[in-house]
């Protein structure tokens, strides 16, 4: 998943640069309001994270000007505390959401998972080959058979085949899915993998998910 910082402050934006790379995403940064606008055309994010105050172009400008050209990336706006005003401006300049500073960094990756949640969701079904995953309805097909999974089940299967022919580590699995809140050292991803596996590729005589020793789990594209 890629994610353009834009944010004048040099110290926030190491820290949130390393902080989202660490919890799996692809970051670049800009400095100001015309930098970022720039790269937030031709980048092709799946979020934008933005700071109101910018030199160059403040950030609800940057905003409704991007959403003018037709661009629906996620935007999720930084405000200072209090700056009732400026959320109110962003949300209506096309913003889906906005965070105060200073925010506690768990509540904003918690954020940036439900934004990209509901972007897959409005994105319609994705298909591997035969396999069918709609978001929305949270319905898994192969072929014309429905299969019936568990909603964590049906999470982690989201989250593979949306990146499918991409490693995904079992820490992004366990950021995603259960928030965090399991030891990376549990056994409880290889279980919920068994348990899918025996729904979605064992009837079929076909194989999905490759594990990928130290690395994590890919979806095969066929």
């Amino acid at each position: 998943m890629r994610i353009l910082v834009v944010e004048d402050d040099d110290r926030l934006r190491a820290l949130l640069a390393a902080t989202l790379a660490e919890a799996g995403w692809e970051v670049d940064e800009a400095a100001d309001g015309r930098s970022g606008y720039g790269a937030a055309l031709g980048g092709g994010y799946d979020v934008v994270l933005l700071d109101v105050l910018l030199p160059g172009m403040d950030g609800v400008t940057l905003c409704r000007k991007l959403r003018a050209t037709g661009l629906e990336v996620p935007v999720l706006m930084l405000t200072a505390r209090g700056q009732v005003a400026a959320r109110i401006e962003g949300l209506d300049a096309g913003a889906d959401d906005y965070l105060p500073k200073p925010f506690d960094v768990d509540e904003l990756l918690a954020r940036l998972r439900a934004l990209t949640r509901r972007t897959a969701a409005a994105g319609g079904p994705i298909t591997v080959g035969d396999l069918t995953v709609d978001p929305a309805a949270r319905r898994v097909t192969r072929g014309s058979t429905e299969i019936e999974l568990t909603a964590r089940e049906f999470d982690i299967l989201e989250l593979l085949v949306s990146r499918a022919g991409q490693a995904v580590s079992r820490f992004t699995i366990l950021d995603e899915v259960w928030d965090g809140e399991t030891d990376l050292r549990s056994n409880v991803i290889d279980v919920y993998l068994a348990s899918i596996r025996a729904k979605i590729d064992r009837p079929f005589g076909t194989s999905t998910i490759t594990t990928l020793r130290g690395a994590g789990y890919r979806v095969d594209v066929p």
